[in-house]
């Protein structure tokens, strides 16, 4: 078997003490490539280190997650633009719009957003997409800026049939993590009537652990979990969503 963890923070302090346990841990589950987004100015040198370690299993995006844009993010995105340019990011990520906790910073979430989607088109890169409480203005400026130049992935999606189908029609494939395993998430109820060549899989490591892990820290192995509800949905073997979903990152990724 075969997966590919399109979201993981694998760089991240959380994994400091085990990181090459967790890899190896990730590749004997069958988890052989692991995608990094980046998160801010701060999490990019890390990023670029667990990359130079193991090379041959990861694989990075550039990107300022919307969270942590803040009053000095154009001076934050010049510089990831400069960053861009090295030619080793196979993505723009990760990216997108969060009003949960605070809309203190909303217009400049959406012009960082905006200005983001352009360096996806000029790039021809695809996006990891983070969207939180933000769906209508999401939908509204993919719309805008769909000239059939865009795609990737909206990670960690929750959200409902119909929201689904505006993401789909827009281009876009639905990332699905270990929150689909969980009893309250209402994906698993319309799942089935989704196309499978539009599904990747994914963690948020350390984040969004899958039942049976639920509560501990999330890691790529545990993706095995996400990969074993999705089949029970499909009626499938997870050899067969494995071959499927690896498939269709290595096309929207190139890699």
């Amino acid at each position: 078997m075969h997966l590919i963890d399109t979201h993981t923070h694998i760089y991240g302090p959380e994994f400091d003490l085990d990181r090459e346990e967790a890899v190896k841990r990730a590749l004997e589950a069958g988890v052989g490539m692991l995608l990094l987004p980046n998160v801010d100015a701060s999490t990019i040198a890390p990023m670029l280190a667990t990359h130079e370690c193991f090379p041959d299993c990861t694989r990075m995006m550039m990107g300022l997650q919307p969270e942590e844009v803040k009053g000095d993010y154009k001076q934050v995105l010049a510089n990831m633009e400069k960053e861009l340019e090295r030619d080793i990011y196979i993505g723009v990520g990760e990216i997108g719009l969060d009003f949960y906790w605070d809309t203190t910073f909303e217009k400049e979430q959406l012009d960082a957003f905006e200005t983001q989607l352009g360096w996806a088109k000029q790039l021809g890169l695809p996006l990891s997409i983070h969207c939180r409480n933000a769906f209508g203005f999401m939908a509204r400026i993919l719309e805008k800026h769909q000239d059939g130049s865009l795609k990737g992935v909206m990670h960690c999606f929750t959200g409902t049939e119909e929201e689904a189908k505006v993401y789909l029609e827009l281009g876009f494939h639905l990332g699905l993590g270990g929150v689909t395993t969980h009893k309250n998430c209402g994906v698993k109820d319309y799942l089935h009537n989704i196309p499978l060549n539009r599904i990747v899989l994914e963690t948020d490591a350390p984040y969004l652990s899958p039942v049976p892990h639920r509560g501990k820290r999330n890691e790529p192995a545990f993706m095995v979990e996400t990969a074993k509800k999705i089949a029970e949905i499909y009626e499938m073997l997870v050899q067969e969503i494995a071959e499927i979903t690896t498939r269709n990152v290595k096309t929207l990724f190139k890699i």
